[in-house]
């Protein structure tokens, strides 16, 4: 070890390990949503075949796009709970929690009402006719399922906020298992229950839902862990301002990762005008590429959490030293997920598909593009964590939109159409805004850390570090 690299390594030593500590429990929860997304794709294409799985992803992916808004929103909410904690108010913490729990609900209104117009709109999107019937309905279930799921999240903003995620990732588990045995028993039919096949698949992801707010509600009302913050005098406090709040901050966090969303939503769209072979394949190397991405959000919300903590604290130099862990171990993690995507990407793709070689070769180019684009996706995702703990959504929320949809999705159309490079085209357009992203996230992070005045939240000129 040289010795360039010795005073970084002590410097930090304990940023890693706390961040560490605080982010492996979000990861594996974060892996547990997504993996009822993989595990509904496995058995679905498994047991069903190509067809429906290409129909499972495209649901999937555009109720995943409805409820980003409300689940990127939300995620805001944890940073809100960990700086007032730091400022011992535990009254506030009590209001930022009934505040979240209301605008969960009233998100999964609105969101599941578009999600249930846009199900009866499918024809819009171009795809083949069992594929829209088959998408139709499941996404028709999968609405249904936006209530528990943005309650869970809304629940587990105060056990992450107050750096208790192990809670949610334990749920999250329980509910990944119970996800997978009703997969199987709806889809091919067990005991009393009928064979349902496709719909089998969403009936068992809205149950697993169901199950994850449930327990989430009960764990913190039943534990001592929380009592502190929610003590009978605390229920008669209006939270109708930290609601406006967690509006004015969240919405603009959630379109940030709309934008996201919806551009790798709308790639499956492009990618189904290309052929279902093609469809097939993008859904498997984009769940592949899901569950790298969810693990560096893991990362991210820790950054948010403890850069939030320190502005707590209002110590730059505590908030400089967060961010730059937080980058430093997600460059680490996604630069091994690019190498294991780069070497083994046949191998992966086996895992969903055994029977059907056109599906199988695209499916492999595609997972080797994925390990191309893993450390800008790293990079962005840490970003937007950091931000997060400023408070700082609206520029971000622009950036987003300029890297995936002025430059992502139509040079993505240009590459795979115009240009005839097929679905690989598609990924280049992707790889191309999440790297401008990257860029100008990261440098937004910076120069906002050395400019924020930490004691009013605003910009001031020439602010030194430390």
């Amino acid at each position: 070890m040289s010795l360039a690299q010795r005073p970084l390594l002590r410097t930090y030593r304990a940023e890693f390990a706390d961040t560490l500590r605080l982010s492996i429990p979000i990861i594996i929860a974060q892996l547990g949503v997504v993996l009822m997304g993989v595990t509904d794709n496995l058995f679905v294409g498994r047991l069903l075949g190509a067809v429906p799985l290409g129909a499972a992803g495209l649901a999937n992916s555009l109720s995943f796009l409805m409820s980003s808004i409300g689940v990127g929103g939300m995620s805001v909410v944890a940073a809100l709970v960990s700086k007032a904690s730091n400022q011992s108010d535990p009254a506030g913490v009590n209001r930022l929690f009934r505040a979240g729990l209301r605008v969960a609900g009233l998100l999964s209104i609105l969101l599941g009402g578009l999600s249930v117009l846009l199900a009866f709109n499918f024809s819009l999107f171009g795809q083949t006719a069992e594929v829209t019937r088959l998408a139709r309905d499941f996404m028709l279930i999968l609405s249904a399922s936006l209530l528990p799921l943005l309650i869970f999240v809304a629940a587990r903003q105060l056990c992450d906020g107050l750096r208790y995620p192990r809670v949610a990732m334990a749920i999250t588990l329980s509910a990944l298992g119970i996800n997978a045995l009703f997969n199987y028993v709806f889809i091919k039919g067990a005991g009393p229950f009928p064979a349902l096949g496709l719909m089998g698949s969403a009936l068992a992801t809205l149950l697993s839902r169901t199950f994850m707010a449930g327990a989430m509600l009960l764990y913190i009302y039943r534990t001592a862990h929380f009592g502190a913050y929610l003590k009978r005098e605390f229920r008669s406090l209006p939270s109708k301002e930290e609601a406006w709040i967690i509006l004015r901050l969240g919405i603009p966090g959630g379109l940030t990762f709309f934008f996201e969303v919806a551009t790798f939503s709308l790639a499956v769209v492009i990618v189904g005008w290309l052929g279902e072979a093609q469809l097939a394949a993008h859904q498997i190397a984009i769940n592949m590429a899901s569950v790298t991405y969810m693990m560096a959000t893991g990362i991210s919300s820790a950054a948010a959490i403890r850069v939030s903590a320190a502005v707590g604290r209002r110590s730059r130099e505590e908030v400089w030293r967060a961010g730059v862990a937080a980058f430093l171990l997600s460059v680490s993690f996604m630069s091994v997920t690019a190498l294991v995507f780069l070497t083994a990407n046949d191998w992966l793709v086996t895992l969903y598909l055994r029977d059907n070689p056109a599906v199988m070769s695209i499916a492999a180019s595609l997972v080797i593009m994925a390990g191309f684009f893993q450390l800008s996706d790293g990079v962005q995702v840490v970003a937007l964590g950091g931000l997060r703990g400023l408070s700082d959504v609206n520029v971000p929320t622009l950036i987003t939109l300029f890297s995936y949809w002025v430059v992502a999705l139509p040079l993505s159309y240009v590459l795979a159409f115009p240009m005839g490079m097929d679905a690989v085209g598609v990924w280049i357009g992707l790889l191309a805004g999440l790297s401008i992203a990257a860029v100008l996230l990261t440098w937004r992070f910076f120069r906002r850390v050395k400019r924020v005045d930490l004691f009013t939240g605003s910009i001031v000129s020439d602010a030194p570090i430390g």
